[in-house]
């Protein structure tokens, strides 16, 4: 049976339909003193896969309840899906006595299921925190689908160089455009941080920034001034893991973007396309390599 947590219930179900798996209904209480209590009261079967994002410190302990919920209801085996793990851009101790929270979070999980599945972590390095096997799905080519067949010479823009895969991923699922990435230029004078595309005019051009995800909006809207100002004709933001917090959105627009797109790996109101046919797939794969295993 799928389970669900909480902030992914309408990927779960979408999971459901296409792996043809039974979909539990979870529970999600709260005590009076603030605890939480995840539950499964409807759940059968020997193997359980909880679906169930981890986008804030309360969805992480629902996420461990419902592993040890699934146990007690007599689960042989879990498999846990984390369609967008937090705490992953915390992957080392960035100074003396902070903690390695991806680590910590990672070893937690490990404790109550046999295996993980991530979709596009933010530091791929954290599957090596985990202490059961961790597959790691690039869910990033869904993104082409909703940007429409209207684009005629798109240009696919990622933040930095090292980020210039999930672009170029983007731009083959589209089936053309080019694809380039922004540096950054501190002027050692004035102190102040230039940003700009490398190489590729964007002048006139239909431009898509891309990035696995966005927090705060703040990057992603400078990187937007530039374009703009630089004369580029329409600016879409996609993203994997549409965290938007705070007022990204409205950072976003003011800076001059046309449309925010995302997947449900966070269910915000940009989520116009599911991970659900690309997890389905790695896990049916994974599904007949272990039978005949």
């Amino acid at each position: 049976m799928i389970v669900p947590g909480s902030s992914s219930q309408l990927l779960a179900a979408a999971l459901a339909e296409g792996t043809g798996r039974p979909l539990a209904t979870a529970t999600y209480d709260r005590f009076p003193d603030g605890e939480r209590l995840a539950a499964v009261p409807d759940f059968d079967g020997g193997e359980a896969m909880v679906v169930a994002t981890t986008d804030s410190d309360e969805a992480w302990v629902e996420l461990l309840q419902l592993q040890d919920a699934v146990r007690e209801a007599g689960a042989e085996r879990v498999t846990t899906v984390i369609p967008y793990m937090g705490y992953a851009r915390q992957d080392e101790s960035f100074r003396d006595g902070q903690p390695v929270s991806a680590r910590a979070m990672a070893r937690a999980v490990s404790t109550g299921t046999d295996r993980v599945v991530l979709v596009n972590p933010h530091e791929p390095t954290v599957a090596d925190f985990y202490d059961v096997p961790v597959e790691t799905v690039d869910a990033a080519s869904v993104l082409a689908d909703p940007l429409g067949a209207e684009l005629t010479d798109p240009l696919f823009l990622a933040p930095d160089e090292g980020a210039i895969g999930i672009a170029e991923t983007v731009r083959d699922a589209y089936g053309r455009g080019g694809t380039d990435h922004f540096e950054k230029r501190r002027d050692r004078e004035t102190g102040e941080i230039e940003v700009s595309p490398s190489d590729a005019s964007v002048a006139g051009r239909e431009v898509v920034v891309v990035d696995d995800i966005v927090a705060t909006g703040s990057t992603m809207s400078e990187s937007v001034d530039v374009l703009v100002e630089r004369g580029a004709e329409r600016v879409v933001a996609a993203c994997v893991h549409p965290m938007l917090a705070e007022n990204a959105v409205t950072k976003l627009r003011a800076a001059g973007v046309d449309r925010i797109v995302g997947t449900d790996t966070v269910e915000r109101g940009c989520s116009v396309v599911s991970v659900a046919p690309v997890l389905a797939e790695t896990l049916v794969a994974d599904a007949v390599a272990e039978e005949k295993g």
